[in-house]
């Protein structure tokens, strides 16, 4: 508990503090994410946030890792040291397209080698559905195709969703304290630690993202949250079950891992198929997410990313209240809700057409 702590109040005060100097070199540098068609700011707004997000998350964990723990547990060792290595190529390859762009192709291909990276180097994939779908072990040809695809999927859903204010780093910073407190109850404080830390970054960075934002995370920023959320999504699926409290047992970890990510995932999703539906590519960026469709209404940014959050709280708490369930109803419960409740927006009136 002592490390967790520490991790998220040293990566929160980082933030806090040192915020205002990037917004400021920022602004003198002219590195400004500029209105445009598609975007729902009004006002040339700094776009490099993820820099401080990334640098306090990165020294916040390195500093308070508990090394008791590091030098006992070997499998912890290698993942350390893929986690980190991973965690740079994304942030490199995010500012890159802050400042310069990168083309789409280019991003995808580094999304892959860290892909890569993570399931075959650092062996971090699925190897079973607990019973999802009558599922238990995986082939290993299955577990790394699907290992690969949940790591672009859920890194590539946050830049998606980074379309209004406080969104992202507001949803970033629910699922990194739900993960946090599982892994925590788990008697894992590694991988606690590493949610608590990311957690305490959004935190502040929400200070000043929140509505009216004063700075933007960027790609650099999204691709962080993206990537460490989703290796710990496949940490607790992989989390033996022999080892869990009573209180976490009855929950499905499939189910509890999905319904934190749910708006990122669900969203991501349901715009790759309406694309794929209109014969369109599906990384040709449009404004039919959740929250361009929320903003249509006629709700404000601060009262979209509000909306945002209690949903997807609302989901990690049927996950939750649903377990004892044999694991295919409480997937039912979770997503279908999520389906019912991320349409209600489509089939109201809108404001401005």
């Amino acid at each position: 508990m002592y490390n967790i702590l520490l991790t998220f109040i040293t990566s929160f005060l980082i933030v806090l503090l040192f915020t205002p100097s990037l917004i400021k070199v920022a602004e003198l540098k002219k590195l400004l994410d500029e209105p445009g068609e598609r975007k729902s700011h009004k006002f040339s707004i700094p776009s490099l946030g993820g820099i401080i997000i990334f640098a306090a998350t990165i020294f916040s964990y390195a500093l308070w890792f508990p090394s008791e723990i590091f030098e006992n547990t070997s499998w912890m060792n290698a993942d350390f040291k893929y986690i980190i290595a991973t965690i740079f190529i994304l942030f490199f390859i995010g500012v890159k397209d802050d400042v310069v762009g990168t083309d789409p192709i280019k991003k995808l291909i580094g999304h892959i080698l860290v892909a890569l990276i993570l399931v075959l180097m650092a062996d971090i994939r699925l190897t079973s559905m607990h019973g999802i779908f009558g599922i238990h072990e995986i082939p290993e040809w299955a577990g790394i195709f699907l290992s690969l695809f949940a790591y672009i999927v859920i890194v590539n859903s946050f830049n998606l969703i980074d379309g209004v204010d406080g969104v992202a780093a507001g949803i970033g910073l629910i699922a990194s304290i739900a993960y946090g407190v599982w892994f925590y109850l788990a008697g894992d404080i590694t991988l606690s630690c590493l949610a608590f830390t990311l957690g305490g970054s959004l935190l502040g960075f929400l200070i000043f993202n929140f509505s009216p934002a004063k700075i933007f995370m960027g790609d650099s920023g999204a691709l962080t949250i993206g990537l460490i959320l989703s290796i710990l999504s496949i940490k607790l699926i992989e989390f033996p079950q022999a080892g869990l409290p009573d209180t976490l047992r009855d929950i499905s970890n499939p189910v509890f891992a999905l319904a934190v990510l749910a708006y990122p995932l669900y969203d991501t999703l349901r715009v790759f198929i309406y694309r794929a539906v209109k014969k369109g590519s599906p990384f040709l960026a449009d404004k039919r997410h959740i929250h361009h469709r929320i903003l249509k209404i006629g709700l404000t940014h601060r009262q979209t990313a509000l909306t945002l959050y209690a949903f997807n709280i609302l989901i990690i708490l049927l996950a939750v209240f649903s377990k004892g369930l044999e694991p295919n109803y409480s997937l039912i419960i979770t997503a279908g809700a999520a389906i019912i409740i991320g349409q209600i927006p489509f089939i109201m009136k809108k404001k401005n057409v």
